[in-house]
C-alpha cells in the first residue's frame, strides 16, 4: 500500500524532555483541567516554569491538544466494531482518496494504516447493529475502491487508555 498519511502542521523537530515535562505530561494525561500552581505544587518548580514548559510542549507538537472524552453508551452511541478494510487498488491517489472519505465519516472515530492482509483498521462507533448496518451498505461498502469489509464486534472494552507517558 503505497503511503498515504495526513500530515500535522506541527513540524517534526524532537525536543529534549526532562524528568519534570515527563511528571508535566502524566498529570495533564490524568486530568487536563490541572490547573499550573496544581502541576506547580506536585512536582515541586514555580508556577513560572511550568507554565514556560507546558506552552514549549504545545508549540512544539508534544501536547497535540486538550479533549474530553465522552462515555459513548452515555450519548447512546452502544455498539463499538472494529472494520478492517482492504482497497482493491493501492496507489498513492487511492489512498489519499480512501483517507479523504473516511476523514467525512463521523461514524469513524479511529483510522490506522496496517500492515497484513488489509490496509486500514477502523474503530466505528454507532447507536445499535441498524445503524451500523446502515453505515456499512450505505456509507462505507458504497466508497469508490472498496476492496473487502471485515466487521468485529467488541462485546466489552478490557482497558481502554490514551495515557502514553508513565512514570
Amino acid at each position: 500500500m503505497a503511503k498515504a498519511t495526513q500530515k500535522e502542521n506541527t513540524p517534526v523537530t524532537s525536543i529534549a524532555l526532562d524528568k519534570k515535562d515527563m511528571a508535566i505530561l502524566k498529570l495533564l494525561q490524568e486530568n487536563a483541567r490541572v490547573t499550573v500552581k496544581e502541576i506547580s505544587e506536585k512536582i515541586h518548580l514555580s508556577t513560572t516554569p511550568v507554565h514556560e514548559r507546558i506552552k514549549r510542549m504545545e508549540e512544539s507538537g508534544v501536547i497535540k491538544q486538550y479533549v474530553t472524552l465522552v462515555d459513548q453508551n452515555k450519548v447512546d452511541l452502544n455498539l463499538m466494531v472494529i472494520c478492517y478494510v482492504s482497497l482493491k487498488e493501492h496507489s498513492k491517489n487511492a489512498g489519499v482518496k480512501f483517507i479523504k472519505t473516511i476523514n467525512e465519516l463521523h461514524e469513524v472515530i479511529e483510522c490506522y494504516s496496517i500492515s497484513g492482509e488489509f490496509d486500514f483498521m477502523l474503530k466505528v462507533v454507532c447507536k445499535d447493529m441498524n445503524s451500523y448496518y446502515d453505515f456499512h451498505v450505505n456509507k462505507l461498502s458504497q466508497q469508490e475502491n472498496m476492496g473487502n469489509v471485515q466487521s468485529v464486534f467488541v462485546m466489552g472494552v478490557i482497558k481502554e487508555t490514551h495515557q502514553v507517558v508513565h512514570g
